[in-house]
């Protein structure tokens, strides 16, 4: 059995926390790959690094190595740290390239950031070998995890991966190597790092277990699994012991951070099952994603909400037998890489909901539209998305009535819609100011009196 383990920044955050994953690691049966994030705090300083070109290099270069070799230096000794020292110092002089590199380069940022998981795969490695273990760390590159698509928003080719890994990762198991590999970034066909974006460690370990044909996919982090609800609103949520694929990517796409919500596809084809797991409490059996659907008593299985919203409304005539001026203006917003959360037409209106942070940007680009076709456009701010998941809710007769019955319930207006687009959620944005009695009254009156 080959299982791929992830395992997060807070999972290898400091030398407690390494020594507990190794050991979760040895005594995990069977072939496994570990895929690794870099130490908590790590990759946001680096983002700072990047966007602050006016930092003293030298002062950089010092103390990311002072993070990484206080931590080294409560894990080993003698001989055990000077070898690892040595190859600290390899990558070290890496990083210090990568720091100093010239910042017009496109993929400058891919190669800073990409910089925490070198050295936090490194120590794990090093861990395991102090107990016995045979373990290598391995970066992307030499793991052959093959990255396309534009800096910083990579998207891994897996066919090319799978190829790099049978070759290159597949023999380290067969002789029983324990490989340790870089998270959130692959290579691409420059031989640049391309990073898959924030979190994306947890799809680089998607794709490993694509690539290798795992028969698990667990994600160690620093949660029991997916909620019923986030416990900041609803304390007495309830963990989800099962859900498919299908659920899980709809609330991690709307709002739980458990998972990124780009980890599901990877697996989903090949129907690799996967776990989400505690790091610090590993014995709780965690959350298990799958492909199979099991009934539930309940109308809902979760509620998860995306705040600080907003919904931008195009008006002009008719629009909606003009196509080809929606799509130029799906394609203005694409050009500047804007996430659209929802899309809500009419006779001569579409809305888009966008985050807050993205309303300036993306209104400077719609008045770039050229040819007067837009005749308003408004905006509504302060708005919330709220994702109400369950098994089959499309073919639950009145769900929506029910839902909408408890958001009435709630004293809240439904602002916009999104019903169809999946069989497992119903999707809809109240103001920011209700969000919160929402989620409530649909978990009390749809979940938690169902358990």
């Amino acid at each position: 059995m080959i299982t791929v383990m992830k395992f997060g920044g807070t999972s290898v955050g400091s030398a407690e926390a390494l020594k507990r994953v190794a050991n979760i690691i040895a005594q995990k049966e069977g072939e496994k790959v570990v895929v690794v994030s870099a130490m908590s705090g790590i990759t946001n300083f680096l983002v700072n690094v990047a966007e602050n070109p006016q930092l003293n290099l030298d002062t950089v270069v010092d103390q990311f190595a002072e993070k990484h070799l206080m931590t080294a230096a409560q894990l080993f000794e003698g001989d055990t740290y000077e070898e690892f020292r040595t190859e600290f110092d390899s990558r070290l002089e890496k990083f210090k390239k990568a720091v100093s590199a010239d910042r017009n380069d496109p993929y400058y940022v891919d190669a800073l950031t990409s910089q925490g998981e070198r050295f936090s795969s490194l120590m794990l490695a090093y861990v395991l070998r102090d107990m016995g273990e045979k373990s290598v760390a391995i970066t992307s590159e030499d793991a052959g995890i093959y990255a396309v698509g534009a800096p910083t928003s990579g998207s891994a080719d897996l066919l090319i991966t799978a190829s790099g890994m049978t070759m290159k990762v597949k023999p380290l198991l067969a002789m029983g190597v324990i490989p340790i590999v870089t998270g959130f970034y692959g290579i691409n066909s420059e031989g640049r790092p391309l990073t898959f974006g924030r979190g994306g460690s947890d799809y680089s370990a998607a794709v490993v277990a694509n690539a290798i044909d795992a028969d698990m996919l667990e994600i160690w982090t620093d949660v029991d699994g997916f909620m019923s609800a986030d416990p900041r609103i609803i304390p007495d949520a309830i963990k989800i012991d099962e859900m498919n694929f299908g659920e899980a990517a709809e609330l991690a796409y709307f709002g739980a951070k458990v998972l990124h919500p780009r980890t599901i596809e990877p697996v989903r084809l090949k129907h690799i099952p996967l776990k989400v797991k505690n790091s610090f409490k590993p014995d709780e059996p965690g959350t298990l994603i799958h492909h199979l659907r099991k009934s539930k008593n309940a109308l809902l299985k979760s509620v998860a909400a995306k705040t600080d919203l907003s919904i931008i409304t195009i008006s002009s005539a008719e629009i909606a037998y003009r196509p080809a001026m929606v799509a130029r203006i799906i394609d203005k917003i694409a050009e500047i890489n804007v996430i659209i959360y929802s899309i809500s037409t009419s006779l001569s209106t579409v809305a888009f909901l966008v985050h807050n942070n993205d309303v300036k940007l993306t209104l400077r680009q719609l008045n770039g539209l050229s040819g007067g076709d837009i005749e308003r456009i408004d905006v509504k701010n302060n708005v919330a998305l709220i994702c109400a998941v369950g098994d089959n809710l499309l073919d639950k007769c009145g769900v929506s009535g029910d839902i909408f019955s408890a958001v009435k319930d709630a004293e809240a207006n439904v602002e916009m819609i999104s019903e169809g687009a999946s069989d497992v959620s119903l999707n809809f944005v109240v103001p920011m100011s209700k969000v919160v009695d929402v989620v409530r009254t649909l978990h009390e009156k749809y979940i938690g009196e169902a358990e």
